[in-house]
């Protein structure tokens, strides 16, 4: 899978890795997990936006509620816009890929 993916490809991916711990950092600031970091920032694009984290760990489910206690600063929003201005570098799905919603 990582072999298409375009975000695992050279170049995107090291920006990735950038961009998580640049993150890493304003998690830690907050004595947060970068998860709990995300799944908050999803919180505050509005009630018609509902994360949904995937896990397979019961210890992981507990890790992500915190993220409903965490309450995001204007300048904490901004800076996680600055690093990931579109969610990613490099597109989820490749070009034949891309999933049509009905």
């Amino acid at each position: 899978m990582r072999n298409a993916d375009l975000r695992w490809q050279p170049g995107n991916f090291e920006k990735n890795v950038e961009a998580v711990d640049r993150l890493a950092e304003i998690a830690a600031a907050r004595g947060s997990t970068v998860s709990q970091l995300a799944l908050a920032s999803i919180l505050t694009r509005g009630e018609h936006i509902v994360p949904v984290p995937g896990t397979r760990s019961p210890r992981r489910i507990q890790e992500y509620t915190g993220a409903a206690d965490l309450t995001l600063i204007d300048t904490e929003i901004k800076a996680i816009d600055e690093i990931l201005p579109r969610g990613c570098f490099g597109a989820r799905y490749t070009k034949g890929d891309v999933p049509v919603w009905i």
